[in-house]
């Protein structure tokens, strides 16, 4: 029989190729992400694990004819796609005034605007079938501004509302969406960005663990997933402390976290 697939962006490394290898054993996938040569290398990876047959789209998300081109193979009746994990995304750290404001438009362009058509293609593909699975990945920065990474943490707001309300507008539709946002993972995101920190482990979880929490939240159709118990805690919390509290809060993690001494 046909297995289903699932389409994961930024499936070139950390998370979202920790997506692709929990979902192998039982889906076929297409494999999206800049790097052709690390996705055909995780394709053959798979291959040689499951028999996982692996398409591998190579694309810039940022660029307006590469996005289109994915957006394309999601809304393709005849392939059908059967879960969509938008997991792509960047983040950059420092003073908003003092950053190339050309990486914070490429940062927007790729966390909320490609997320929202790919989204938007997956929704509308799938509700037409009556079945499917849209995984928004997020982070934990959604629930309280971030200093220092000023526009990653408003993209990442962006999602997590945006995510949750089709979340409800699809309830009833045999369509599943979920936002994932997680904490610190130990990820080649984190070192890009210049979040080193060190500190107590029970702070910071492997990339695996991430995505097995997202998969099982899109399973049980959970609106939001946060993964880990302290993280989960934090969130609450964040949602019950003053919106000035939590953003000096917020700025003193990601002080303490680009210094390594979380």
């Amino acid at each position: 029989m046909t297995r289903p697939t699932a389409l994961v962006t930024g499936a070139s490394a950390g998370i979202g190729a920790e997506f692709a290898r929990l979902l192998a054993p039982d889906h076929d996938l297409v494999l999206v992400a800049r790097d052709a040569a690390r996705l055909e290398a995780l394709a053959k990876e798979l291959a040689d694990a499951h028999g996982t047959a692996s398409e591998v789209l190579a694309a810039d998300l940022g660029d307006d004819t590469q996005l289109a081109s994915v957006e394309a193979r999601i809304a393709d009746a005849s392939r059908p796609v059967d879960i969509v994990v938008n997991n792509a995304g960047f983040g950059t750290v420092g003073e908003f005034a003092e950053l190339p404001v050309e990486r914070e438009d490429a940062m927007v362009r790729l966390n909320v605007l490609a997320l929202t058509r790919l989204s938007h293609a997956a929704a509308r593909t799938m509700t037409a079938r009556g079945t499917g699975g849209i995984l928004n990945v997020a982070s934990l920065g959604a629930f309280a501004p971030v200093p220092r990474m000023a526009v990653y943490g408003a993209t990442k707001a962006f999602i997590s509302s945006f995510t949750q309300a089709l979340h409800e507008e699809l309830l009833g539709t045999g369509v599943r969406v979920s936002c994932l946002c997680p904490g610190f993972t130990r990820t080649e995101f984190q070192a890009r960005a210049g979040v080193t920190g060190g500190g107590p482990a029970m702070l910071w979880a492997s990339a695996r663990d991430v995505a097995q929490a997202g998969l099982a939240g899109l399973a049980g159709n959970k609106a939001l997933v946060v993964p880990g118990a302290l993280n989960a805690t934090g969130a609450t919390l964040t949602k019950l402390t003053p919106a000035v509290l939590a953003r000096k809060i917020s700025g003193q993690i990601m002080r303490r976290a680009e210094g390594g001494s979380i």
